[in-house]
């Protein structure tokens, strides 16, 4: 950070001035990819123990007692550490023959039913050490292939016990047939798979996750998948938040001076920065943040920038910063014809995670 008695025109507030995120250019190495892949700070805490099923949906009752069994079931000495690998992989024991049956399971529901808590309650319940499991985003897989190569991230993974692959996206063939390939691979090395996905564009609006696409999409790998529903009442029912009115550009400005660890960023600007830096590269980009301050919020002009926007609200959302913003209320981000299209779950997504940010940021104003 620089130092700075005072924010322009507010006069003294801290002695520190809050960072620019569109100062920062963040290079990830490789190894640090692979040690990420474990739940979001945000699911920590997650256990099965934690995770309160609605006593009218005996499903989600069912989807704990299930998931409990399958991570008891994935211990062995290789699970439990027995030998030490290198980075990427090298030098680690060889994964155990395995039992028959399904070696994979995918949850299947509706926004708001806990698949994600219940997708990190799998990864800590599993007798393993953690850099025997991985846990993380489609987009983050797919990223990792991108800074390894396919061969290497095969070689890197296929020593684990447990890879939990949240928000497999059926939206893009090509990194479907991608991700598809690589399970593949991993399966046949002897890792377990868990999934959830998301939906494919023409299936958006029956208002759930559909198991027969996600088995479909996944071609050969559907044998090695036990499917999972967990009923529940869905998202979309339920409507969009409202967003917190925003604040003006010199509250948001006063509050980000006032916050250690605060970014102050305008909007448009931020959002050219985010296209010359890889969505690899967001958590990085967000690294030691205690808020997010934002002015001058204005629609999300195209659709690469809206979904740069969703890696970054994701990223943040893991990390649980808060956002304080002027201009445009948070759920007017993206268009109708946005949240209309192939890609509305994922912006549906990005304005839920936003909107509770900005109603965690609404104290960092208020408090002044």
């Amino acid at each position: 950070m620089s130092s700075s008695p005072s924010a322009p025109g507010l006069g003294p507030i801290t002695d520190a001035a809050p960072v620019s995120l569109c100062a920062r250019a963040p290079h990830v190495p490789a190894d640090r990819l692979v040690a990420e892949m474990v739940p979001p700070p945000r699911f920590d805490s997650v256990r099965f123990s934690t995770y309160i099923p609605d006593p009218n949906q005996p499903s989600q009752t069912e989807a704990v007692r299930v998931l409990e069994g399958f991570a008891a079931g994935l211990g062995g000495a290789h699970a439990v550490g027995g030998g030490k690998r290198g980075f990427l992989g090298f030098g680690r024991p060889k994964a155990p023959k395995l039992p028959p049956g399904p070696r994979g399971v995918y949850l299947d529901g509706g926004y708001g039913v806990g698949k994600t808590h219940l997708l990190a309650s799998l990864w800590h319940a599993t007798p393993a050490e953690p850099a025997l499991k991985a846990f993380g985003t489609f987009v983050e897989l797919t990223n990792l292939v991108g800074a390894l190569g396919f061969q290497q991230t095969v070689q890197t993974l296929s020593g684990h016990r447990l890879l939990c692959i949240d928000e497999f996206e059926l939206d893009d063939p090509g990194d479907t047939v991608l991700v598809s390939t690589l399970l593949g691979r991993l399966v046949d090395a002897g890792v377990a798979l868990a999934a959830t996905s998301n939906t494919l564009p023409g299936k958006l609006g029956e208002g759930r996750f559909a198991a027969a696409d996600f088995l479909r999409e996944i071609q050969g790998l559907s044998a090695h998948f036990r499917a999972l529903r967990i009923d529940g009442e869905d998202y979309r029912h339920r409507g969009l938040p409202e967003a917190p009115a925003p604040f003006s550009d010199e509250q948001v400005t006063k509050a980000a001076y006032a916050t250690p660890g605060a970014s102050l960023d305008d909007f448009p600007h931020l959002l050219d920065h985010l296209a010359k830096v890889h969505p690899s590269r967001y958590g990085a980009l967000t690294d030691g943040l205690k808020a997010v301050c934002l002015t001058d919020v204005r629609p999300v002009p195209d659709q690469s920038t809206a979904l740069r926007l969703v890696v970054l609200a994701d990223r943040l959302y893991d990390r649980e910063v808060p956002v304080l913003a002027s201009g445009l209320p948070l759920d007017r981000l993206f268009s109708e014809e946005m949240l209309n299209g192939g890609y509305r779950k994922k912006y549906f997504r990005a304005i839920s995670r936003l909107t509770a940010l900005a109603r965690d940021g609404k104290g960092l104003a208020e408090s002044d």
